[in-house]
């Protein structure tokens, strides 16, 4: 890779990405269903994030609203917490799914994000937002983390105002065609092997997959990618004269 120059473009994804996704899940857990600290989070949490991108692929997309987006936020918990010998009924996790929502907007970003943001734009990159799902959801965690404060909204590409979802290539190809940025001239950095990796790459882009939790590949690990597992580790890579 190159050095970050005026005609790059870096996109990062939200959830998980710019702030720990895991602190929503745990509390919501800990308050509806007593689990204690003992409780395996962290791979519960994984297992919730699979579930969630593999019921959104076969509903043909994250949805949006309505009854298809509630039962897909409800079936992740059923599945995912069975795994862990949480026997959940749909009320259970309804109240889990509540709970998990009214957290999701008490956030703070990464040690580091805001500041690698504004060192990417002072650089002269275009500097943007990927995220799938609702609209509104997505635009409040963007406000909660301040990051509306630095990228302004013409660059922020929310999946169900777009009308594409991660990882279909033509979101990555639309945003890329609207800048006028060649996909070799654009950077994408985000959590989720599925989605984030695999779309970035397949339209591409440099992907650039914050596996910060040391996770392996959903799928082939060759797909081309570059790993990185802190904002330290990952400012390093875009910033350094030597990429």
């Amino acid at each position: 890779m190159n050095t970050i120059t005026p005609n790059h473009a870096v996109f990062f994804d939200v959830d998980d990405t710019l702030y720990d996704h895991l602190q929503p899940f745990r509390e919501a857990l800990e308050e509806i269903l007593h689990t204690g600290p003992n409780f395996p989070y962290e791979s519960a949490y994984h297992r919730m994030r699979y579930y969630s991108d593999y019921l959104s692929a076969q509903a043909g997309g994250t949805p949006t609203y309505g009854q298809v987006l509630e039962s897909m936020r409800t079936e992740r918990f059923v599945r995912s917490l069975g795994e862990f010998g949480l026997s959940l009924t749909t009320e259970q996790a309804a109240a889990v799914q509540a709970a998990y929502l009214g957290r999701q907007f008490d956030i703070r970003p990464f040690p580091g994000a805001l500041e690698l943001i504004g060192e990417l734009q002072a650089r002269g990159a275009v500097v943007g937002i990927i995220t799938n799902g609702p609209p509104d959801h997505q635009w409040r965690k963007i406000r909660a983390l301040g990051v509306d404060r630095l990228i302004p909204a013409e660059l922020v590409f929310i999946s169900g105002a777009v009308g594409l979802t991660k990882p279909d290539a033509r979101l990555f190809n639309l945003i890329a065609g609207k800048l006028g940025i060649a996909p070799d001239q654009c950077w994408y950095i985000g959590d989720s092997w599925r989605n984030d990796v695999v779309g970035a790459a397949g339209a591409g882009w440099h992907s650039i997959w914050f596996n910060h939790r040391g996770i392996p590949p959903e799928s082939d690990p060759h797909l081309p990618h570059t790993p990185v597992a802190s904002y330290a580790e990952l400012s390093r890579l875009l910033l350094s004269e030597s990429m």
